[in-house]
């Protein structure tokens, strides 16, 4: 067993795609420089990711955990998405400050914003720690122990790895399990914002334009690392300074044309592109259209609302944003498989994988049921993943007054174990404190009205008759809830935290909402939660033996890792494509549309004033390109949701722009690829520069940062 776990080492870092598809791990860059000059390209690997000398690594950030950023300037000016940095750009507007509808520039570093909780990570190195993370894991027979074996093993590397140090780090498996990689991490915690584009331009096209080209939005907000004295990664203080960096980008100021080369560099969250025939359809015609359906219902009250009131707008801003992004992501994703034949090209590959199995006696004893076995799995207990997905959109998507139950029904559960420990008081002064920014962005009847579709919808797709003969008549549960709960009231809710003992926990189980979150949980926990996590764990494990299959049966084909939150690189052009028939999408847009689509009275194509005035004048300064202003473009690399705010990175390690977004016949890529049609779309760096500095009169921003020109 040994040797052939070192053999498959072999083949899993000999196997390397040399396409546009894929999201390659940094620290195996060197194996597609060759590839990536022949596309344009004029760095070396050393220059792209090192550990011991500067490279564009060290310029890429993981903002927040869930997209990407860049360091721009030697004064840590850090550039990601409007919509990344939206729910910051929210929390500091207000009625008097509506820097969501008029933007934001701070003029100093003391006019910047801070930002409680948010983080900005760069990677340290990248390390593979496979052989040391499976030591002595081949050697026992039960599943427990393996794992107990590799756990161990993992807690001793990365304590090691970061003794004596300031930072972070964290093994990730790839390849489900086949590969690992330990990611070495510096967190800063005091990120602040320092400006942000109204969202007529930050948010240009709403909910019309997103996921689809052409695409007009510049998609940016600017924010700035803090660290200490020390230039290391402090809590947040008046005193902290702005960060230093080991290296940020250039940002490139020359002119665009088709064929450029453009690599884009960040933090891909997840794809799926080893998934069974079988559960490509259970997504397509069964999992997504039921979140679909439940985002939908939750939309149309948050958006008629939203349009009703300015109050409601800014309340709700980041939280439609959230909830509309994914939904019609879905849409696009899944009529996009249907016009690949998603399923049908799986099914033909599978035929294809185990013909091949069947031609080696050793490869048909290992990968010839594993295809069988997957697609058996999903038909057999796929219903477990659906119900998970609805408890998903129910409790943590839905109603919201589903957050603080969390926080009630821990502390209904676990009262006797504070009050024992002296941490009662601590645990209340949280739920208050949290209190004040809930109830701050909260509206009662925008959740009541959504509640109640859920609720109906909820019930009706579990079928369970237990569900239903508890709870028969939603109107009337609604009602009771949101006239009577304290977790509907900010009143209600803090006096109960204020007159807390053990008596009043009683009023808190009886409490209708508590009572139905406790339910709800109950029944997800004794009668769900176990089976999916079977399910999942099982799936796993077969994809493990899958893919390790194609690695050894396929040793030429294009293999990648899935995305999953770590740094990747992906190559491509600048250009445009032919989606479907009869349709053909150029590679850039103007301000030109921008101003067309204005005139279309389309609400979610509003402009203010000055916009209108800078397109009439043509007012460009030297951001334009033969007289015109590029504002988005596309290119052929694969990217994923957390590649939003990556860097777009020209053939000299130049800033072209910030990636934000696919078009909406790209979105199937997060299961597969197609090179003819999958495009990203990136906002020009140039727009971005020329709203802060002719737009917004914010120049000194630009000052901090290096324009090349040649």
């Amino acid at each position: 067993m040994l040797k052939k776990y070192f053999f498959f080492i072999f083949l899993f870092s000999a196997a390397i795609t040399k396409a546009e598809e894929g999201m390659l791990i940094p620290s195996v860059i060197a194996a597609f420089e060759s590839d990536m000059k022949a596309m344009g390209m004029k760095l070396t690997a050393e220059q792209i990711y090192s550990v011991n000398n500067s490279s564009l690594k060290d310029a890429i950030i993981h903002f927040g955990g869930g997209c990407t950023a860049e360091l721009v300037s030697s004064k840590g000016l850090l550039l990601t998405n409007h919509h990344c940095g939206y729910s910051q750009i929210q929390s500091h507007s207000s009625l008097e400050n509506d820097y969501l509808k008029y933007g934001f520039w701070a003029k100093t570093h003391e006019e910047e914003l801070a930002n409680p909780g948010l983080t900005a990570t760069r990677i340290v190195r990248i390390e593979d720690v496979t052989a040391a993370t499976l030591l002595g894991s081949w050697e026992v027979n039960s599943e427990t122990e393996r794992q107990a074996i590799i756990q161990a093993n993992i807690k001793n590397l990365v304590s090691n790895a970061i003794s004596g140090s300031h930072y972070e780090a964290e093994i990730k498996p790839f390849n489900y399990g086949n590969d690992y990689y330990m990611i070495v991490k510096e967190v800063f915690k005091d990120i602040r914002l320092v400006g942000t584009p109204p969202n007529s331009i930050g948010k240009f096209g709403g909910d019309t334009d997103n996921w689809v080209w052409p695409r007009h939005t510049g998609d940016f907000s600017v924010f700035r690392i803090y660290a200490g004295s020390n230039n290391k990664p402090a809590d947040y203080s008046v005193s902290n300074v702005p960060y230093t960096p080991i290296h940020y980008l250039p940002i490139s100021f020359k002119d665009r044309n088709v064929g450029d080369f453009t690599m884009v560099y960040g933090f891909p969250g997840e794809t799926e592109q080893h998934v069974s025939s079988a559960y490509l359809d259970f997504i397509i015609n069964t999992e997504r259209p039921a979140r679909i359906a439940m985002r939908e219902k939750s939309l149309s009250v948050i958006d008629a609302a939203m349009r009703a009131s300015d109050e409601v707008r800014i309340k709700y801003a980041a939280k439609q944003a959230s909830i509309a992004n994914a939904y019609k992501k879905w849409i696009g994703q899944i009529d996009g498989l249907k016009r690949l034949d998603g399923v049908q090209v799986k099914l033909d590959w599978e035929l294809e994988y185990k013909a091949k199995a069947a031609t080696n006696v050793d490869w048909q004893d290992l990968y010839g049921k594993v295809v069988d076995d997957l697609n058996a799995l999903v038909e057999k207990d796929s219903k477990w993943e659906y119900e998970n997905a609805l408890a998903i959109e129910y409790l943590s998507v839905g109603p919201e007054l589903f957050k603080l139950a969390r926080g009630i029904n821990d502390l209904v559960t676990n009262y006797e174990d504070y009050l024992a420990k002296g941490t009662l008081s601590a645990q209340l002064d949280k739920l208050k404190t949290g209190a004040e920014g809930f109830f701050k962005n909260y509206d009662v009847n925008v959740d009541k009205q959504i509640f109640e579709l859920l609720t109906q919808e909820y019930f009706t797709r579990k079928n369970n008759a237990l569900l239903n003969e508890t709870y028969p008549n939603i109107q009337e549960l609604t009602n009771l809830i949101y006239n009577k709960s304290i977790l509907t009231n900010k009143e209600r809710y803090l006096a109960f935290l204020n007159g807390i003992k053990k008596s009043s926990l009683k009023k808190a189980i009886k409490d209708p909402a508590l009572s139905l979150y406790s339910f709800v949980v109950n029944d997800y926990r004794d009668n769900v939660l176990t089976n999916f996590q079977v399910f999942d764990a099982t799936m796993t494990e077969l994809l493990k033996l899958y893919v390790e299959g194609k690695y050894v049966m396929f040793p030429d084909e294009k293999h990648w890792a899935d995305a999953n939150s770590t740094l990747r690189i992906t190559y491509g052009k600048l250009e445009g494509s032919a989606p479907t028939d009869g349709m053909m999408y150029t590679e850039h847009t103007t301000l030109d549309g921008v101003i067309a689509k204005y005139n279309t009275g389309n609400p979610d194509f509003e402009l203010l004033p000055r916009m209108l005035e800078l397109h009439a004048n043509k007012e460009y300064g030297d951001y334009g390109q033969d007289g015109e202003l590029w504002v988005c473009f596309t290119g052929s690399n694969h990217t994923t949701g957390g590649n939003s705010g990556s860097p777009v990175i020209d053939e000299n390690g130049n800033l072209m722009g910030l990636n934000f977004d696919r078009t909406w016949e790209s979105t199937m890529s997060d299961f597969m690829f197609d090179p003819s049609r999958c495009r990203n779309i990136v906002v020009d760096i140039r727009y971005v520069l020329w709203v802060m500095d002719i737009y917004s009169g914010a120049k000194h921003l630009v000052d901090e940062m290096v324009l090349v020109k040649d």
